[in-house]
């Protein structure tokens, strides 16, 4: 039996009869750029997040960008985050003329290990990135701590997380509404996706949800006019009238890939050589990933790949170790969990429309590799 990493096709079998609908009124209307549905979206997505004010863009790479254009970075200003995670977390803080300092993971949970950030604070520290990695929170409370204590900015990189939520104080916060921004990828895979690319910026404050607007149209609110230096990040209208029909199943969504994830820890309990994900009691993981932990873990890639078995390595090279970021003089052994990571972890077929039988043949398979 053949077992996708992700089954697209089977999703869309779910909600074509709704969503294509959807972009042909977008066709009718003939606004491709920033129509109706844009806003609306905007507004859907900041009320799941708790947040006050949506700002959409191209991807969840500009969310990033443009959440760190408004610091106004200059050479020599540092931005704190995490080496284990996808590129575009240290690119953007690049880009937008920051210097990345990496800290090391927490083993357990693979975010940051919030006593290694405060550690690398530093007067030349601007901002923090926490990740919000394979869809579980980082320590926001601790987080917000620190940056309340040295000034700081807290940007929510919460690519992988929307909808995921965190228990502080007894109350339910969640992913993107605790940072001055959080930023969100629309990019197919994740687990609220697109029919192409787009992102969205969430904020509470009314002054810098004005400032992201204007970024992301070549720095103007009026048509050219440019109050400051910007770019071209708007959402296609086609991309929201999609994911307005997706988000209204993504509670739905994230409580399978919960219900899939359970049934995975229970059955890798009779296998030793696999270590489970863990969740910290705090949150509730909304699993775009269930990344396991296994010694052999490229020969097993391969043996499931062979069978037809989808999976993944994110990711095979902590960003610390590429060539791009040589100039920032770490080195092999600077992040040591970070680097393990890299060399043991495996992420698994999880996607709602997964089945119970595919499931079965997921874990038999690695059971077989390792018996």
């Amino acid at each position: 039996m053949k077992v996708p990493l992700l089954d697209l096709r089977a999703q869309f079998e779910t909600i074509k009869d709704d969503v294509l609908p959807a972009l042909m009124e977008v066709v009718e209307a003939q606004r491709f750029i920033m129509g109706d549905q844009v806003r609306e979206l905007e507004q859907r997505v900041a009320a799941v997040s708790n947040a006050r004010f949506g700002i959409a863009c191209a991807s969840g790479t500009d969310a990033l960008l443009l959440s760190l254009m408004t610091l106004n970075l200059q050479a020599g200003d540092e931005v704190v985050t995490t080496p284990f995670t996808f590129f575009a977390t240290a690119g953007a803080i690049h880009n937008a003329g920051g210097t990345p300092v990496f800290v090391d993971i927490d083993p357990a949970t693979f975010n940051f290990d919030l006593e290694q950030v405060a550690a690398a604070i530093t007067p030349r520290t601007r901002a923090i990135v926490p990740v919000h990695i394979f869809g579980q929170m980082v320590d926001m409370e601790g987080v917000m701590a620190l940056a309340a204590q040295h000034g700081l900015v807290v940007i929510e990189d919460a690519a992988q997380a929307i909808g995921a939520r965190r228990k502080i104080d007894g109350t339910w916060r969640l992913a993107g509404e605790l940072g001055t921004t959080g930023a969100f990828s629309f990019f197919p895979s994740k687990n609220l996706g697109g029919w192409g690319d787009g992102g969205m910026i969430v904020t509470q404050d009314e002054a810098l949800a004005e400032r992201l607007r204007k970024l992301r149209t070549h720095g103007g609110a009026k048509q050219y006019h440019h109050d400051e230096i910007g770019i071209n990040s708007r959402l296609d209208t086609i991309q929201a009238a999609v994911l307005l029909r997706k988000l209204v199943r993504l509670e739905k969504w994230s409580a399978a890939r919960r219900e899939r994830a359970g049934h995975y820890t229970a059955a890798f309990g009779d296998v030793d050589d696999v270590t489970s994900p863990v969740t910290d009691p705090a949150n509730e993981h909304i699993y775009h990933q269930y990344t396991i932990r296994v010694p052999r873990r490229d020969e097993l890639k391969q043996h499931l790949l062979d069978r037809g078995i989808g999976c993944a390595v994110y990711y095979p090279k902590a960003l610390h170790l590429q060539p791009c970021f040589a100039a920032l003089g770490y080195g092999e052994g600077a992040f040591p969990e970070s680097e393990r990571a890299c060399r043991e972890v495996l992420s698994l077929p999880v996607y709602p429309e997964l089945s119970r039988e595919q499931q079965d043949v997921v874990v038999e398979t690695i059971g077989e590799f390792y018996r």
